[in-house]
């Protein structure tokens, strides 16, 4: 089954610190370098037909970095959602953003909030940030949600602990894209990537723009999409 345009693409942005060595920066300088790609990778999503984008911007993991940083990202995450939301909604994007709030400050999760409700019409495109993520994470609270509910006669109904997902609303992720270099997944999506074509760029992710991100779209194209099974089988549905 030769790849479609993908309807949900993930990406773990990885290489800021890196970058920012790289150019004798503090580390949050290049976050905010990041930022910029964010903007770029969104518009290529768009320009492509991707209606689902979802970005890694902050793990459960992260928490252990030095406070000074973890200070500094939060703080730059608040000033994002001040200042970018009426381009958001110019541009027709509908901002969700995934994760555990009770660890956010009160600032923040009203800023979250606003700007979820600001960009709820968009059309175009819907960006997922998972902040303060994690894929183990998001499956006991799935499974604990579930249970609250009475859970599925069924216990082998995927379907209902999918519904209790943090990205219920969104299709499974066809390509998970990590750029920096690195090959492992690191607690995201976790459920949600299970048939996922992986792409693992060396693009420290300030670096990584619309062409980068068309690279790896390229790179999908050209795979066989299996999903389990063998050519044999695909060719026998086909």
């Amino acid at each position: 089954m030769t790849a479609m345009t993908p309807a949900h693409v993930a990406i773990i942005m990885d290489g800021n610190n890196r970058w920012a060595k790289k150019q004798g920066k503090a580390g949050l300088a290049g976050h905010k370098a990041g930022g910029e790609s964010v903007q770029h990778v969104t518009d290529a999503a768009i320009a492509a037909g991707i209606p689902f984008l979802t970005l890694f911007a902050f793990s459960s993991e992260n928490w252990s970095r030095p406070a000074a940083e973890v200070r500094g990202l939060m703080e730059l995450f608040a000033t994002t959602l001040k200042r970018d939301v009426p381009n958001l909604i110019e541009r027709g994007v509908r901002l969700r953003v995934v994760g555990r709030r009770d660890r956010l400050s009160d600032r923040l999760v009203r800023l979250i909030k606003n700007a979820e409700q600001a960009t709820r019409e968009g059309r175009v495109i819907t960006v997922t940030l998972a902040v303060d993520y994690g894929g183990r994470w998001d499956l006991l609270q799935a499974a604990q949600a579930l249970a609250a509910a009475g859970g599925p006669r069924d216990l082998d109904d995927e379907v209902a602990l999918a519904n209790h997902l943090a990205l219920a609303y969104a299709p499974e992720v066809d390509l998970l894209i990590r750029t920096g270099g690195e090959q492992r997944i690191s607690n995201f999506l976790l459920w949600q990537s299970a048939y996922a074509e992986l792409v693992f760029d060396a693009t420290l992710w300030p670096d990584f723009g619309a062409e980068a991100f068309d690279r790896c779209l390229a790179e999908y194209h050209g795979r066989e999409r299996r999903f389990g099974m063998t050519s044999e089988q695909l060719q026998a549905g086909s």
